[in-house]
């Protein structure tokens, strides 16, 4: 059977392993040292901390038997009001995915007080929700969290595991999958199965964005991915599709070791994420004066100024208003792109934008690959061309 062994004639309780061991599984007693297997990630920290070699790891060499895992699960993080809008995402993706494989969708949550959260869940392509609900999952820490999915998976065995790579789900997703013993993929822009292999086709940026990865997981399940907010498409509410809703019955995680004394909100500042139209600058607009026009046109549409890479590191705008993989990844209904050439790593943050403008001098400008309409010119003069008629419209 695998897992984590201790010899305990070889043991000397120094302790040693206690310390390194992040997810909170050894202790010593009796002055011999002891493993919690639950919480054990068999990450063999302690292994190499041991100068006795007391400590060795067991693996099952037969591996996961693949046919055992069917479904597609989406975990569905929750905010004050509700499933944030990356979990809409996440289940419009996963009920591509989950009909290209003919199996179930299946909305994973973990919290409090949680049923009043499955209907609108089931309305926007769930088949099922599963509720993991307990007053120990109200604080949402990782560890009663990531002990709740682990529990739910090794029962229910679903084939693909969805995140949101938000600040929470990056922290809790790769928790899930060391314990699962999985691969993951964090930070994907595209999701498909493959036709032949039925394996999930992960697809990110690489090597700082200068080339899209194609990942898959052959050997282990479930197969794994984080996706960033904005990036796939959440679809309609359908308020008339049924789904079945039921509670897990597994016991509530044990105290993690963690405990939240107070929560303080941050200041609520306004997003390009959440914005309807945004005007991108590039490096082709030329100055920071010229930058004060890409936001007035911004500000005359109703929108949000967006900026490149480039213009925030040469201190023309805030980090705030980066689009892109280091920045932000938005899904507006209308992105004017002025002087953007196209980089890769631009490309991965705008995937989600529902009609785009590019205006450039370069008539092979990379841009213009994923515009619905191109305007070839001097980005500056078309961009004072539209303040002016739109002035003259209002």
């Amino acid at each position: 059977m695998s897992g984590l062994k201790i010899d305990l004639e070889l043991c000397k309780g120094c302790g040693r392993c206690v310390k390194v061991c992040a997810a909170g599984a050894l202790k010593v007693e009796n002055k011999k040292a002891s493993v919690d297997e639950a919480k054990c990630i068999m990450c063999g920290m302690c292994k190499d901390s041991c100068k006795f070699d007391a400590i060795s790891l067991e693996k099952d060499e037969a591996g996961v038997s693949l046919a055992d895992y069917h479904g597609v699960f989406v975990f569905a993080e929750l905010s004050e009001e509700g499933p944030l809008p990356v979990a809409f995402e996440l289940l419009g993706k996963g009920r591509t995915l989950a009909d290209a494989l003919g199996v179930k969708l299946c909305a994973v949550v973990v919290g409090f007080e949680t049923e009043k959260h499955a209907a609108s869940l089931i309305a926007h392509g769930a088949d099922e929700v599963i509720l993991c609900d307990d007053p120990v999952y109200k604080d949402a820490l990782e560890e009663p969290l990531s002990s709740a999915i682990v529990s739910l998976v090794q029962r229910e065995k679903p084939e693909i595991l969805l995140f949101g790579a938000t600040m929470f789900g990056r922290s809790l997703a790769p928790r899930v999958a060391a314990r699962l013993h999985t691969g993951l993929t964090a930070d994907c822009t595209v999701l498909e199965i493959d036709a032949e292999t039925k394996l999930l086709r992960q697809t990110r940026p690489a090597f700082g964005g200068n080339l899209m990865a194609t990942i898959v997981c052959p050997n282990n399940r479930p197969q794994m991915a984080t996706v960033r907010p904005g990036v796939m498409q959440a679809l309609e509410a359908d308020e008339s599709r049924t789904g079945t809703v039921r509670k897990d019955a597994a016991p509530a995680a044990p105290f993690s070791g963690v405990e939240l004394l107070e929560a303080v909100k941050a200041a609520k500042t306004e997003s390009i994420k959440d914005a309807k139209i945004i005007v991108d600058a590039g490096r082709g607009v030329g100055s920071k004066k010229n930058l004060k026009l890409v936001k007035e046109l911004a500000d005359l549409l109703g929108g949000s100024l967006g900026v490149s890479r480039p213009l925030v590191d040469m201190g023309w705008s805030e980090y705030s208003h980066q689009v892109g993989q280091t920045g932000c990844t938005v899904a507006p209904d209308l992105l004017i792109l002025c002087g953007v050439s196209g980089a890769i790593q631009h490309l991965a943050g705008i995937s989600g934008a529902k009609k785009i403008i590019a205006i450039n001098s370069d008539p092979d400008a990379p841009i213009f690959s994923v515009a619905h309409y191109k305007i070839v010119g001097d980005c500056m003069e078309v961009v004072q061309e539209m303040i002016r008629q739109r002035k003259t419209e209002a």
